[in-house]
C-alpha cells in the first residue's frame, strides 16, 4: 500500500474511532437514563448539555486520541498477531477510561457514574475489536488475493534467509512479494538454489537495484557479527532512499529475554529483559494496584496493628517490629518490617542452632526454633506476623506478588547464577512458593518457582496466587 492510501486509511480508521466513542457514550447515556430518569431521553440530555461540559467532553475526545496513539493503535499491524491487537486495544480502552472517570470526578459530571463508566468500557471496547478484526480480515482477504503487497528484498542467501522466506510465502495474508535475493558467492550458495532459491544480485550491486525496482523493504539475513560493514552500507543505502529496513535479531542467540526496540534521548536501543514487569504500563498498573491495595489494607487492619503489638509488649520484652535487611529489585537493599515473633538476640543466637537446619540450599528454617517467643509462635502460624510488609509495599520495596525478599545471608550462600535471575522483579509478600507448599519445598524448586512467575506474569496470575495465599494462611503454614 503506497503511502497516501496508509495515510488516508489510517485517517479512515481515526475517524471510526471518534465515532466509536460517541455511539459508546450514547449507549452509556441511554443505560443510565433508563436506570435512573423519569423524564424523557431528551429532556434528560438538554439538562446536561452546557458549555463546560461540552468542553470537558471535547477534553475526553482529545485524550482518547492520544491513549490511542501512545499504544500505537494507528500504526501498521500487518506483521503483529491478532492477539497481541486485542491485547493494546483492552489496554487502551482501559486506560481511557479511567482517565475519563477521573476528569468527571475532578470536574463533578454527575452522569458519568460507576454504571456509565462499566457500559461506556464495554461498548467501546466491543466496538473498536468489531472494527480493528473487521479491517484486519478485510485487508487480509485483499492480500490474500494478490492486492495491496509490499515488494521486500533480501539480503543473505544462508539458513536464516531461507527461514525468513518461506515464513513470508507460508503467510499470503501478510501481504509480501519477496522480489529479489541479494548476496555474494559462497559455499553455501549451492544448497540455497536447491531449495528453488536464485541470487539476483551481489551486495555491490544492491544500490542500483533499489535505484531501478520498486522495493518498500529490505532484510538483512547476514551474520551480524562477521559482515557488519556490510550490513551498515546497507543500512545507510536504505536511509537514503527511504526504504524501510529490518534485521533478524540474533546476534547474541539468547534464549529467554524479550526484545524490544526504545528510544533513549534520540538515540535507537535494542534492548533484551527477562519478564514483562519491569517498565511499561504492565508495570505501572501493577505498581498502582499495590499502592492502593496496601494503604487500604493498612487502614482496614489497624486495629489488628494496635492488638498484636500490644499482645508483643505484654508477653516479652525489647521492640514491636523486626528489622531485617533483605535484598530487593536487582539486589538492592532495604529493612523488611515483620512482628517480632523471636527474643531480642535470637541473631546472635544464630550460629547456636545452624545444625538443626532442616531445608537444603543456603536458607535456614526449623519448625521448632527454640528462639520463637510463645505470642510470636501464633503470630507466626496465622502469618500476622508479615502484615507490617505492607509498609515495604507502600515505599516501593516490596508488591504485594513477587519473590520472597531474601536475606543477605541467604544470598551469599547462591551458588548458581541462574538462580539469581529471581532479583529482576520486586519481591513480593507471597508468591508461588508459598501457595503451592512453602517449607515443603526444596531450595532449587523454589528458585524454579520464582523464575516461573518472571516468565508467566500477569496481572491475572497476581490475582490467583492472592487468592490462593488464603487458603494458604488459613492452614497455618507459615511464611518466610
Amino acid at each position: 500500500m503506497g503511502n497516501d492510501r496508509r495515510a488516508t486509511l489510517k485517517k479512515i480508521v481515526q475517524l471510526c474511532d471518534l465515532l466509536t466513542v460517541l455511539i459508546a457514550f450514547g449507549i452509556a447515556s441511554k443505560t443510565v437514563w433508563h436506570i435512573f430518569s423519569q423524564v424523557a431521553f431528551s429532556e434528560f440530555l438538554s439538562m446536561r448539555i452546557s458549555v463546560r461540559n461540552f468542553l470537558i467532553f471535547g477534553a475526553m475526545i482529545f485524550l482518547w486520541h492520544q491513549v490511542f496513539y501512545s499504544f500505537n493503535m494507528y500504526e501498521s499491524r500487518r506483521l503483529s498477531r491478532i492477539g497481541e491487537e486485542v491485547l493494546d486495544i483492552m489496554k487502551a480502552s482501559c486506560l481511557g477510561t479511567i482517565l475519563m472517570y477521573a476528569i468527571s470526578i475532578a470536574f463533578h459530571v454527575t452522569m458519568v457514574n460507576y454504571i456509565f463508566v462499566g457500559v461506556f468500557w464495554i461498548a467501546l471496547t466491543s466496538l473498536t475489536l468489531a472494527g480493528r478484526l473487521a479491517v484486519r480480515f478485510t485487508l487480509r482477504q485483499v492480500r490474500i488475493k494478490g492486492k495491496n503487497l509490499r515488494n521486500m528484498v533480501i539480503v543473505g542467501s544462508n539458513g536464516t534467509a531461507m527461514q525468513f522466506a518461506r515464513k513470508i510465502e507460508e503467510r499470503p495474508w501478510l501481504g509480501y512479494r519477496i522480489l529479489a535475493f541479494v548476496d555474494e558467492d559462497w559455499p553455501g550458495l549451492q544448497h540455497f538454489n536447491e531449495q528453488g532459491y536464485s541470487v539476483t544480485c551481489n551486495l555491490s550491486g544492491l544500490r542500483n537495484f533499489v535505484r531501478k525496482n520498486v522495493v518498500d523493504e529490505v532484510v538483512i539475513a547476514l551474520p551480524m557479527r562477521s559482515l557488519h560493514s556490510y550490513a551498515t552500507e546497507i543500512a545507510e543505502i536504505c536511509e537514503e532512499q527511504g526504504i524501510l529496513l529490518r534485521f533478524a535479531n540474533n546476534i547474541f542467540t539468547l534464549k529467554r529475554a524479550r526484545t524490544r526496540a526504545e528510544d533513549f534521548e534520540g538515540d535507537a536501543h535494542i534492548t533484551h529483559s527477562t519478564g514483562t514487569i519491569i517498565a511499561g504500563w504492565p508495570a505501572i498498573i501493577k505498581r498502582v494496584c499495590d499502592f492502593t491495595a496496601s494503604l487500604a489494607l493498612l487502614i482496614f487492619l489497624s486495629p489488628v496493628f494496635l492488638i498484636t503489638a500490644l499482645f508483643i509488649k505484654l508477653t516479652s520484652p525489647g521492640p514491636v517490629l523486626f528489622l531485617q535487611e533483605r535484598l530487593g529489585l536487582n539486589k538492592r537493599r532495604f529493612y523488611i518490617y515483620k512482628f517480632r515473633t523471636m527474643v531480642i538476640d535470637a541473631e546472635r543466637r544464630m550460629k547456636e542452632i545452624e545444625h538443626l537446619n532442616e531445608v537444603s540450599g543456603p536458607v535456614f528454617k526449623i519448625k521448632n526454633d527454640p528462639r520463637i517467643t510463645p505470642i510470636g509462635r501464633f503470630l507466626r502460624k496465622t502469618s500476622i506476623d508479615e502484615l507490617p510488609q505492607l509498609f515495604n509495599v507502600l515505599q516501593g520495596d516490596m508488591s504485594l506478588v513477587g519473590p520472597r525478599p531474601m536475606a543477605v545471608r541467604d544470598y551469599e550462600g547462591f551458588n548458581e547464577d541462574w538462580q539469581r535471575r529471581r532479583f529482576s522483579v520486586r519481591p513480593g509478600i507471597t508468591c508461588l512458593w508459598q501457595v503451592l507448599g512453602r517449607n515443603s519445598i526444596p531450595f532449587e524448586k523454589w528458585m524454579e518457582l520464582d523464575l516461573q512467575y518472571i516468565d508467566d506474569w500477569s496481572l491475572w496470575l497476581d490475582f490467583q496466587i492472592l487468592v490462593r495465599t488464603i487458603p494458604a494462611v488459613l492452614k497455618g503454614s507459615g511464611a518466610s
